[in-house]
């Protein structure tokens, strides 16, 4: 059963606590979509390497326990992740069916936002310098 201490950030650097990998990053850059996995994997070295010569996170979706008042993107007062937030308000939904996520029991934005949050999630990719605008805005912690 998940509690408030431990869900997962769908967003996670790969050295995150608990640090699993849910998805694979297709598409292009400009329009790149996540294929998720039917289960999580731990992230290795070995796998880490696997996205030789791009960063991880341009290959990856990784998920790890959800830093809370440890990350910018959290709002103490109201006790909510900001991006999961701003990305359901700002992003386009994408999908109209959810797509099966070996993340989703854990989810942060799941549990916080429900379905539109997964409506939006598979565009949302870890590094700034692809992907879509929407996105990255909703990732900067600077934007309201």
């Amino acid at each position: 059963m998940s509690g408030p201490n431990t869900l997962m950030c769908p967003s996670a650097d790969p050295d995150g606590a608990g640090a699993v990998v849910f998805g694979l990053i297709v598409g292009t850059p400009e329009a790149p979509e996540t294929a998720y996995l039917e289960e999580t994997q731990a992230v290795t070295p070995e796998l880490l390497a696997l996205a030789d010569p791009v960063a991880p996170a341009d290959m990856f979706r990784f998920g790890a326990r959800c830093l809370r008042g440890g990350c910018a993107h959290w709002e103490a007062e109201r006790a909510v992740c900001r991006f999961g937030e701003k990305t359901v308000r700002l992003a386009p939904a994408v999908v109209t069916v959810v797509p099966t996520c070996a993340l989703r029991a854990n989810c942060r934005w799941w549990h916080q936002e429900g379905m539109a949050a997964c409506q939006r999630c598979p565009q949302v990719i870890r590094t700034g310098a692809i992907g879509h605008s929407e996105v990255r805005q909703a990732a900067d912690p600077r934007v309201a």
